[in-house]
């Protein structure tokens, strides 16, 4: 295979946008554990305390996803690097390299994601339940 300085530079757009859509979701995530720490202080809700714990897991995540983001983007930069100085091999598994990390990345965002729905699942069930006590 033939690997050229454009090959690793073509991952810019992508990991910039999918690193732009994880700050969004931390962002959105920090924004909901303040709501629901004040929610939980005021009713110490079981639902609400196993919301927390979820979003605690998610954040983990969530920073997970980014690391690995944050690594491939740098591994791409480094590729880059070492194809302008010439050393075509060790170019490609560098850029290998940063091909798997952004594969973790995802693979911690799938992970994230069906976190998030079970958790809105806990909403929904708690409502169908609050429903059926009517």
């Amino acid at each position: 295979m033939e690997i050229t300085l454009t090959t690793p530079a073509l991952l810019f757009p992508a990991i910039s946008l999918l690193l732009l859509a994880y700050t969004n979701r931390f962002m959105a995530l920090a924004n909901l554990i303040r709501s629901l720490k004040s929610r939980y202080a005021s009713t110490q809700s079981h639902l609400v305390y196993g919301q927390i714990k979820n979003l605690r897991i998610r954040l983990g995540l969530i920073r997970n996803m980014q690391a690995f983001g944050i690594a491939s983007m740098f591994g791409c930069v480094f590729c880059m690097f070492i194809l302008f100085a010439g050393y075509t091999t060790v170019g490609k598994y560098t850029f290998g390299l940063s091909l798997l990390l952004l594969m973790i990345s995802l693979a911690l965002a799938l992970r994230e994601i069906q976190i998030s729905v079970r958790a809105l699942e806990l909403e929904l069930n708690d409502l169908a339940e609050s429903s059926g006590k009517k």
